[in-house]
């Protein structure tokens, strides 16, 4: 009897079982999460840099901005949208260039052998880093009395909303443009060429109305551009803006489902090759 127990085979969790989607979704926002909050310095840094980047250029311009826009007055006005979205944007950049720490330390590596689907690993990480984003976003709202705005909950709700949504978009299209990167220099330069133009060209510095033709074409092609305008529309809504509130919406949120489809895509096309 003793020989038969002992040569009995053990009962092992079948590799091809999946344990959803929800469970390591979260582990990994989480995860997101504690990292975040652990570096003082990360934390500081990006709310720091937008705050002074926004005060000295809006200063620097007060008097010689006359857009039609909100805070036409004052280019501080006009530009804290611009600024919020700036820190969004450098969150959602810092939190996926750890996808690329994840993969050169083995973390990655260890999660895609796990029997865990991929569209966990891309909604844990997109939603990780979009939820620091907007957090960090929403934060920066505070400072809306340094120019003269005093939203309504109404506006306060909708910005939020604004906010949440630009985050998932960029956090997400950082994710597409992260997973197939292997240093952190490439996916800086990468950052350089396409996410950093993204924002210029969003009326976060300057309104479309008063570009050149060829620039506004680009400006009104940009999706981010949108966002953008559905922040003023909340913060500033007796002032004219690009478009109204419902397109701004709409093409958001367009946007963010196609973000996040693009890094679903490209998740599941590098790992689902035949092995060799």
């Amino acid at each position: 009897m003793a020989t038969i127990a002992a040569t009995a085979p053990t009962p092992r969790m079948n590799p091809s079982q999946n344990v959803g989607v929800w469970t390591p979704a979260y582990t990994l926002w989480l995860r997101e999460i504690v990292r975040f909050y652990r570096q003082k310095a990360r934390v500081v840094g990006v709310i720091a840099s937008p705050l002074l980047f926004w005060f000295v250029l809006g200063s620097g311009f007060a008097h010689s901005f006359h857009g039609g826009g909100a805070g036409s007055d004052q280019y501080l006005g006009y530009f804290f949208p611009g600024a919020v979205v700036m820190i969004v944007l450098f969150t959602a950049i810092f939190s996926m260039m750890s996808l690329i720490q994840d993969r050169n330390e083995g973390f990655l590596l260890s999660v895609l052998a796990a029997p865990v689907s991929r569209s966990a690993i891309v909604l844990g990480k997109v939603l990780g880093g979009a939820t620091l984003a907007a957090i960090q976003g929403i934060v920066f709202l505070v400072f809306t009395p340094l120019i003269g705005v005093h939203p309504t909950p109404a506006a306060i709700a909708i910005s939020i909303a604004a906010i949440v949504m630009i985050s998932f978009e960029l956090t997400a299209l950082g994710f597409a443009i992260a997973w197939p990167m292997d240093s952190p220099q490439a996916f800086h330069a990468i950052v350089n060429l396409i996410l950093l133009p993204l924002w210029m060209l969003s009326g976060a510095l300057f309104p479309a109305s008063g570009a050149s033709g060829w620039l506004r074409i680009l400006m009104r092609l940009n999706p981010l551009t949108y966002g953008v305008d559905a922040l003023r529309n909340a913060l500033f809504p007796g002032q004219p803006t690009e478009f109204s509130l419902a397109i701004n919406l709409v093409v958001t949120v367009a946007f963010c489902a196609l973000t996040f489809a693009a890094s679903w895509a490209i998740v599941n096309r590098r790992t689902n090759k035949p092995a060799a």
